[in-house]
């Protein structure tokens, strides 16, 4: 994890603090409570870094031809139009490009500078605004708006997380440490599913009758009331482990768990978002918006070199990820729209960092590159023609509903590499800010943990862009 600490020690050392922590305390500025615009915030999850010049910050098209060289190329696919005519997307887009009147479009996404580029570390921390390691345990956004906000469906988890895997090898554990609700007690940690298609057989196992399987949580409860582990935790700590047991069960034993079950779909609406893993994983979030979980993220999955983890054949692997995610994000805003909950549920749809033909890290700093690119000066086969460097001076982020504005392009990136911040640069601290601005959420609100306060963004200073806004 860097700074002088291995993973495993940064892993142990938060898990610790997580249970030597008591209760902690809400901690709200002076400041007048603020009118949330909305109650449900669905992020759509563009693991391993999401090529913005490919997508949603397209620039000059140029096509692959063997000799030609590699600086040459900005962007692997043609632009099309949108619904909005000033905004153009990146040819493979063209059911999101038909719902961009309903969007807000940031181009100036920039990423923290954490030295080593790697995967998660920047997931870690665009996940819980905050970069590792810490010496307690960050919670998830999606935590921290559970324990903030409160369930909105008594029987419905209030953070669900949908696609990802947690068990990807070398980086299961660093994956582990942003999944995670940290010092607010696991009640609000995420209910996971990984794949939506077997989402109604994460909630019971099918071999076992009700009284068996009460019995069964029963004997959980014992296990964990007798456990080492929570005898070492705070009484909080302890309590907030029975009550996930208690509100697992309850959530298993109601009609709400009915939103799991993905077959109930008509076959036309199931096939439009049947694109994979992460299509059915939209179907499954706007089921679950509609049952009334509070937070909800659905990952395309951020295997190592697999999906937007684009080091070679970029190109071809844009194409396959665009496919994945064009229709099944575009119905997710119809469809939300159509049952009247778009205004009140923020989508945003974001990624670690961006990418480049040539350019690793931000331009004119020197990073350590921790992934080597063979990427060469002049282009010899297919393979080499897409974006394969990270890029984290700029990315884009594209937002629905909420209370966020419509038909809306938000700053600017220079036309030619490397392709700078032009105007209006957007932090995470302030892109969090303003999230949780929409929610009712200040961004300086803090909980007290350790007899010291953790900001919902770093340091509470995060600033909300109140143009973004409606």
């Amino acid at each position: 994890m860097g700074d002088g600490l291995s993973r495993r020690e940064f892993l142990s050392g938060a898990a610790a603090a997580a249970l030597a922590a008591g209760a902690p305390r809400q901690l709200w500025p002076a400041q007048a409570k603020l009118e949330p615009k909305a109650d449900t915030f669905i992020l759509l999850w563009m693991a391993g870094g999401m090529a913005q010049t490919e997508t949603f910050d397209p620039k000059a098209y140029t096509p692959y031809e063997s000799g030609l060289e590699c600086n040459r190329v900005l962007s692997t696919f043609p632009q099309i139009d949108t619904a909005v005519d000033p905004i153009k997307l990146s040819q493979g887009l063209e059911r999101i490009a038909k719902v961009m009147d309903r969007a807000t479009l940031i181009r100036t996404h920039r990423v923290g500078d954490l030295g080593y580029i790697l995967h998660t570390r920047h997931q870690y921390h665009w996940h819980t605004g905050y970069p590792p390691p810490q010496t307690v345990a960050a919670p998830h956004l999606g935590a921290v708006v559970a324990r903030t906000l409160g369930p909105k469906h008594p029987d419905v988890a209030p953070f669900i997380n949908i696609g990802q895997n947690l068990e990807i090898g070398g980086e299961s554990d660093a994956v582990k440490a942003f999944h995670t609700s940290g010092f607010l007690g696991v009640e609000y940690a995420p209910f996971l599913i990984d794949d939506p298609s077997q989402a109604v057989a994460s909630l019971r196992p099918a071999y076992l009758e009700e009284g068996r399987f009460r019995a069964r949580q029963e004997g959980y409860r014992r296990l964990l009331e007798a456990s080492p582990v929570l005898k070492e935790a705070t009484d909080y700590q302890q309590e907030s482990w029975l009550r996930s047991v208690e509100n697992a069960h309850r959530m298993l034993a109601s009609p709400a768990a009915k939103a799991f079950d993905l077959a109930a779909e008509p076959k036309q609406v199931y096939d439009t978002y049947n694109t994979g893993k992460f299509g059915l994983g939209c179907l499954l979030a706007r089921r679950l918006a509609e049952a009334g979980a509070r937070f909800i993220e659905v990952s395309s999955e951020y295997i190592p070199f697999r999906y937007w983890d684009t080091h070679e054949n970029g190109h071809a692997r844009a194409i396959g990820m665009k496919r994945s995610i064009d229709a099944p994000v575009a119905q997710l805003v119809l469809d939300l729209e159509e049952r009247g909950l778009l205004d009140r549920t923020v989508i945003v749809l974001a990624s670690e960092f961006g990418r480049d033909m040539m350019v690793e890290g931000k331009p004119d700093k020197r990073v350590k590159d921790q992934v080597s690119t063979s990427q060469p000066d002049t282009m010899t086969e297919p393979k080499h023609y897409g974006m394969h460097r990270h890029f984290t001076e700029a990315g884009s982020v594209l937002i629905f509903g909420g209370g966020f504005r419509k038909g809306y392009l938000y700053g600017k990136t220079a036309d030619e590499r490397p392709c700078k911040i032009v105007d209006k640069p957007v932090t995470i601290e302030d892109l969090h800010a303003t999230i949780y601005r929409a929610l009712g959420i200040p961004a300086d609100l803090a909980y007290e943990v350790e007899k010291r306060p953790f900001h919902v963004t770093k340091d509470g200073k995060g600033k909300p862009i109140l143009d973004l806004l409606a």
